[in-house]
């Protein structure tokens, strides 16, 4: 076994309130439960001694391995191939569909030969609370029970199992056809063993599956040019959405790094004001309405717990359950993936002042009279008083989308998404008759947009500039045409994308700045950053230059991996970096192909 396997080389199972990730190997090297943000009961991925995994795969060492979904779910199939027989490994969570917070998750492992005989061996040895807790093991007919403080896990499976001190070992050997299964539960301490599994009941449980997220998937609407990977992207945006709340993670993992080697180690496992707003547009574009307005509920929950308190009204990120309280700490006893120190849980960044989110915030809610029509009374108060406390507080200098740790300036994409925040404003109130200070808001509206026109260009690069203080090109700015600052063939807008080719693109793909040109208080570099390329196809799709979009996005789809996920980075010699997958770059590819599908219909004449 690959001590840490490339980040790429895994798949993403999930029951829409935890997630873990299989290698190609069979190896869950990452499962934390029971929310997308607890702490880890498999971890090797961030350190192969201590973090724990679970193995199923067979013995023959020279094997080779493939994966895939099955097809329009998030069933992972792991195939097995050697010149003695073929088998597979069938991965997946039942989703709870009662979207009630429970602590019960179920990760179910099928496992069958599919021709000759294949001898399989299973290896379970969790590690609870990111490795730092003991437990202990009891064995009998009815399986393993891994008891630790607060959490227990139940391993049941088909076939025996034997102690190998407090983890457990087993081996099966099944010829074409045969079929077992292991079932791996956590729920909490003391509470009642599930029931034992069958090989008939664990392919009832598949099918389930299957026609889950199949039906669920028959909502979408997109009928463009790249069905299967929008509808990856759309499964693992569902996948990385808490259903009781309706919050969006920014991705499924923590500490695995921008640069192997590097201090650039964050946990993604919490909800970002302007990842979850911007996922609206994505999700309301293929049609997935509700989704779209449980996050909206999400976000106006947020809104209405800190009317009339001093402070800003929102954090920046929060967790799933809408707790702002993220205390950033490291895990010591962790080397991290591949030797990138240190692994970090919780996020400081959570701290920070990020004026951009009230922009993406109010977008969201302005998605479409579907949305807007569903915000209550309370709702638009709330709306409202934030909007009035914006008006003076917008013009302050801030850490920016980047969550840089330099110090604050006046981010030129924070001042264009506050503009976005009172020009929807004022959209929703004329549109609804809703009562609010028009003239106030109209006024910050108009004062934005001048001090960018006027601060935020650089006649030196020809460009808009990632802050007044100096000429540094920041790729953020490649939403300025989709939220409808500036038109999209606009000489500047143009000259601005011709900057960005020069400065900030390679082969296609695009870096969001120059940390060299633009210190970000951090040691080391990063890798271009997936989703500022689909940002690029966007603007280029809307600029007219379409046979450069299309180039662009065809080329974006071999840094997928196998079974069309993204991780947040991808690295000088093509490898994903960064935590995975991440939703951000997934939902900007469905942006990005809707927008070039629109573009490239009007062109053909359709």
């Amino acid at each position: 076994m690959d001590r840490y396997p490339p980040i790429a080389e895994h798949g993403l199972v999930g029951d829409l309130q935890a997630a873990a990730l299989v290698s190609s190997q069979g190896v869950v090297d990452w499962f934390a439960a029971p929310r997308f943000d607890s702490p880890s009961i498999f971890a090797a991925l961030l350190d192969h001694d201590r973090g724990g995994y679970f193995r199923l795969a067979p013995e023959e060492t020279d094997a080779s391995c493939k994966q895939l979904y099955y097809p329009d779910t998030a069933v992972l199939v792991t195939r097995f191939m050697s010149p003695d027989g073929v088998g597979e490994v069938f991965d997946f969570m039942p989703p709870d569909q009662t979207r009630t917070p429970t602590d019960r998750h179920t990760l179910i492992r099928g496992v069958r030969a599919v021709r000759g005989t294949v001898h399989f061996t299973l290896e379970c040895r969790p590690r609870f609370d990111y490795g730092r807790a003991e437990h202990q093991l009891a064995l009998d007919g009815q399986g393993a029970l891994f008891r630790a403080p607060g959490i227990d896990g139940h391993l049941q499976t088909t076939f025996p199992l034997e102690r190998d001190g407090q983890d457990v070992r087993g081996k099966v050997t099944l010829r074409a056809g045969e079929s077992h299964g292991a079932v791996f539960t956590v729920c909490a301490s003391g509470a009642e063993a599930p029931a034992f599994p069958t090989v008939d009941g664990l392919t009832e449980e598949f099918e389930e599956v299957v026609r889950f997220w199949q039906q669920w998937l028959c909502q979408s609407r997109y009928r463009g040019r790249w069905p299967e990977l929008v509808h990856r992207s759309v499964i693992t945006l569902k996948l990385l959405t808490y259903a009781p709340t309706g919050a969006l993670v920014a991705a499924a993992t923590t500490g695995l790094p921008e640069q192997v080697g590097g201090e650039r180690n964050w946990d993604y496992r919490f909800t970002w004001v302007r990842d979850g707003a911007l996922s609206v547009r994505a999700m309301l574009d293929l049609g997935f309405v509700e989704e779209a307005a449980a996050f909206v509920h999400w976000l106006v929950d947020r809104l209405r717990e800190r009317e009339g308190e001093d402070g800003e009204p929102l954090q920046t990120m929060y967790r799933v359950d809408g707790n702002p309280e993220l205390p950033e700490e490291t895990l010591d006893h962790f080397e991290g993936y591949r030797g990138s120190f240190p692994v970090r849980i919780g996020n400081g960044a959570a701290d920070q002042l990020q004026l951009d989110i009230y922009g993406e915030a109010v977008y969201a809610l302005a998605q479409g009279g579907e949305i807007a029509q569903r915000v209550t009374y309370q709702g638009w108060r709330a709306l409202a008083s934030t909007l009035d406390w914006f008006t003076e507080n917008w013009n302050r200098p801030d850490e920016g989308i980047w969550e840089t740790r330099g110090g604050r300036k006046d981010f030129t994409y924070s001042r264009v998404m506050s503009w976005v925040a009172f020009d929807h404003g004022l959209r929703l109130a004329e549109t609804f008759r809703r009562p609010a200070d028009l003239e106030g808001w109209r006024r910050a509206r108009d004062a934005i947009f001048e001090q960018v026109m006027q601060r935020g260009w650089s006649e030196t690069e020809r460009a808009f500039i990632q802050h007044y203080d100096d000429d540094v090109l920041d790729a953020s700015l490649l939403l300025m045409p989709r939220v409808a600052f500036i038109a999209p063939r606009d000489p500047s807008w143009l000259s601005t994308l011709d900057a960005m080719d020069r400065r900030l693109v390679s082969d296609s793909l695009v870096y969001r700045y120059d940390p060299a040109a633009s210190p970000d208080g951090l040691r080391g570099s990063e890798g271009t950053f997936s989703l500022c390329t689909f940002l690029y196809v966007d603007a280029l799709a809307r600029a007219g230059r379409l046979p450069q979009a299309r180039y662009t996005f065809e080329k974006m789809q071999m840094y997928a991996n196998h079974v069309g996920l993204f991780s947040e980075e991808v690295g000088p010699s093509g490898e994903q970096l960064g935590n995975f997958p991440q939703a951000f770059t997934h939902l900007s590819l469905i942006m990005a192909a809707v927008t070039l599908d629109e573009a490239l219909d009007r062109e053909q004449g359709r």
